[in-house]
This record gives C-alpha cells, structure tokens and sequence, in this order.
C-alpha cells in the first residue's frame, strides 16, 4: 500500500468515526439496509429540496426549483466549505449546511434531493439518496459505466423512488416538434441518425496549472472519491466544463453532451438498446493537464437503423456550411429518410426533400403536451408519485449506449450487448470491466445490479 492510499484510508476512517459520533453509520453505501420510505407529500404541502453538489448547474436546477412556492430549500451540501456556504446564505432562514452527504441524506426533515456532483460520484450518490427515501433529479451523465447505470435503475425501482435526469433540453418545444415530424412517417422510412457535438478549444486544452495545493475549506480526498485520487488541479475543480478534460471524473465530453443530443433519436424512434458498439478516437492534438480524448466517432446497430456520434474538440465546423463563422460549440442531428432529412439543434429544425419523394412539407398536428419545465415536472411527480419522463427508467436507454461507447474505445474494439438480459456478451473482459471497481474504501453496490 502506497502513502497516498494509507492517508486516504485513515482520513475516511476518521470521517467515518465522525459519523458514527452524531448516530449516524458510515459509509452504509450500498448496502442491505431497510429502505426508509419518504415522507408522503400531499397536494398542498412544501417539499423539502437539498443540493448535493454546489457548483454552477446545481445552483440553477435548485434556483428553478426554488422559485415555486411549493418548495423550501433544507440543505447544501459540498465539500468545498465556499461552495456550500454560499448556498446557505442565499437560503439563510431554512438552508443547513454539509460536508458528507450521508449525514444530509440521514435527516428526515429531507425529501428530495438534486445530485449534481461530478459524474464519477453520480452511483453512489443516488443509490445512498434512493435507500434514504429521498427522490432524486440526477444530473447528466447519469453514470460512467454499465453497471452503474443498472446500479441505480435498480436502486430507483427497489426502494420506489422518483427520478428525473437534468437533460433539460427534452423539456423543450423544438424536441416535441421534431418527434412528432419524424413520428408521422413523412420522412419516409429511417435507416440512419447522425449526431455530433463541436468545437475548437485549440490545442492548448483547457490550461494547464502548477497550483497542487487545495483552498482552504476544501476535501480534494472526499472530492475524488470512488476515483483515482490525483493531485489537487484548479482546473479540474473548477465547474463540470473542466471536468470533461479528466477521464476518471467525467468520461469525457461525450457523456457531458451525448445525454441531450442521442435523446432526440433514442425519443423520435423509440429505440431500446443497441446490439453492437464500436467506437474510435483518441487525444490526438490538446495539450492540457487532463487526460481525455479530443476526438469521438462512435457507431450504434440497432435493429434496423443505425445510429453515430461525432465529437471534436478541436474543430467547429457543423456540417451546415458555416465553417467561416467564429469557432463556438455546435451540435445537431440529422435523421435520413428515403423521402427527406430533418436536420435539428436545440432551437430549431429544418426539412430538406428527396427531390420529389416528399409529399408534405407542413408539420403534423402537435400531439406531445408542453412541459411546465424539467425541475417542475420533477416536483409535480414527488407528489403524484408518477415518473416523470426523463425518469431512470426511459434514461437509461440513453445511458447505456454512451458508456458502452466509452468501453469500446477503452478496447478498442466493438462491443456487443444482449438488451433482454441487459449484458455484455462474447467478451469476458468487457463485462467484467461494465462495473468499475472503486478506490477504498468505498465500494461498488454490486446488490443493485439485478433488478
């Protein structure tokens, strides 16, 4: 055992003994305990909102969820002592602050929590929120890796829980356009989606820092978790833009953007999960601190159809002819038909014929109700106890396809999924590298892996 794994040995038992001082169990993540179900919430009652994770996309989800008077926000909690003081302050009169997310999720005064930690913290976060009986709107990625997208389907499922993942753009006007257009048929038959995601951050990366010294008020052992444990960057801590140049804490930007733009698809076809994935790639040009890929092509077989994925960092162009324009992030998705292609961003969408085979340019009816907003669409389920529609349960079709992507390129070769049993089959290695195995002390929760 190495230095570095001795201190962190010794700084969680001594977490640990912390926890058990004030009554509660530490680390319990995991583990065969007897789920605690949540409060009811009825119509006309507060729900009582904490954060996990005080950086900028946690603050926004909980600010939209505050604005509803129906919500009363009980509970910050970050490792980094600013991050979640500030929170506190803004919410003065009923907001606690904490350091260790399990003593958050043991207060019973908590329903619901918004988990917007750095992905490598997403499991374990979730499956310890579930068994706590709070309900969880999950910040995308939902997981790294398959196993941990099971992990807390399941987890969800046993203990009943509501869950809705931040992919806030399926909230949007322009997506349920879109789905009902593809949905109609006048596209003709579908045989292919391309998607992608762009832009030239230049080989100079993210930056590099010499700084390996955290704030005070900050736990960088706590911070990296279940992951390696590296030196304390700035960059890396600074917001999840960063966190997508570190492999171990993000799987890259693919996991980071995939979530919003595969969706529109995966929705549009209803498509389960994919048989076979081969992805390819690799850090060809940055020259950063971090470590991930700059350059993603990943191809998805459905039955049927195939779906791919394009991601660079060092190039904008976007495929709509304005490679002249000022390098920003792009994204867009094409679905070809025998009688036209619907090309779609975020905000908008365009239809271009097959010469003569299209027989209809005007848009079908709209059918898809708008949302009142992801965060509210969340809250409106805590009381209804109905999921809403970016639950775990449709997410996951997401979910796996992009970690299976990350696994590929890992191997550098194809991997093949059976989607009844929901496992990797023909490669031994593969499956056994589906379920990560975390930094001690804290462990994978291998109970949640069958439903």
């Amino acid at each position: 055992m190495n230095t570095s794994d001795t201190l962190t040995r010794r700084s969680f038992l001594e977490k640990a003994a912390t926890l058990s001082a004030i009554g509660f169990a530490a680390p319990a993540i995991g583990a065969a305990n007897a789920p605690r179900p949540g409060r009811r919430i009825g119509p006309n009652d507060r729900i009582h909102v904490g954060l996990l994770g005080c950086g900028g996309m946690g603050r926004a989800n909980l600010n939209e969820c505050a604005r509803h008077a129906d919500v009363v926000v009980t509970a910050a909690c970050d490792v980094w002592q600013a991050r979640r003081d500030s929170v506190c302050a803004q919410f003065k009169d009923t907001c606690k602050p904490y350091r260790d997310f399990r003593e958050m999720l043991a207060q019973p005064d908590l329903d619901a929590v918004i988990i917007a930690t750095p992905p490598h913290w997403h499991t374990l976060n979730a499956v310890a929120a579930c068994e706590a009986g709070k309900d969880i709107y999950l910040q995308k990625p939902m997981t790294l890796h398959v196993g941990e997208s099971l992990a807390v389907r399941n987890a969800v499922r046993r203990h009943n829980r509501i869950s809705q993942i931040g992919t806030q753009i399926h909230a949007g006007e322009n997506y349920r356009r879109v789905v009902e257009f593809v949905r109609s048929g006048q596209l003709g038959p579908v045989g292919v989606a391309r998607t992608f995601n762009v832009m030239n951050q230049g080989p100079e990366g993210v930056g590099t820092s010499s700084v390996t010294t955290p704030p005070e008020g900050m736990d960088w052992d706590f911070w990296c978790g279940p992951a390696r444990l590296c030196p304390f960057n700035p960059i890396l801590a600074q917001d999840a833009y960063n966190h997508g140049s570190w492999m171990d804490y993000s799987g890259g930007w693919t996991p980071g953007m995939a979530p919003h733009i595969i969706d529109l698809p995966i929705w549009a076809l209803d498509l389960g999960y994919p048989t076979v994935t081969s992805a390819a790639g690799g850090r060809y040009i940055v020259q950063d601190d971090g470590d991930a890929y700059d350059h993603h092509e990943v191809l998805w077989q459905y039955p049927k159809f195939t779906l791919t994925w394009m991601s660079s960092l060092t190039n904008s162009y976007d495929f709509t002819m304005r490679g002249d324009a000022e390098p920003e992030r792009r994204l867009g998705i094409y679905f070809q038909g025998t009688d036209a292609t619907l090309y779609a961003n975020y905000g908008m969408y365009r239809l271009l014929a097959e010469g003569k085979r299209l027989k209809s340019k005007e848009p079908p009816p709209a059918t898809i109700p708008p949302s009142p907003g992801h965060e509210r669409e969340w809250l409106d389920s805590i009381k209804s106890r109905q999921q809403p529609t970016c639950s775990v349960f449709y997410h996951v079709k997401v979910d796996v396809p992009i970690v299976l992507s990350l696994l590929s390129l890992k191997l550098r070769r194809s991997i093949r999924f059976d989607p009844d049993a929901e496992r990797i089959v023909g490669d031994a290695e593969a499956a056994r590298l589906a379920v990560p195995e975390y930094r001690a002390p804290w462990k994978f929760p291998t109970e949640y892996l069958n439903g």
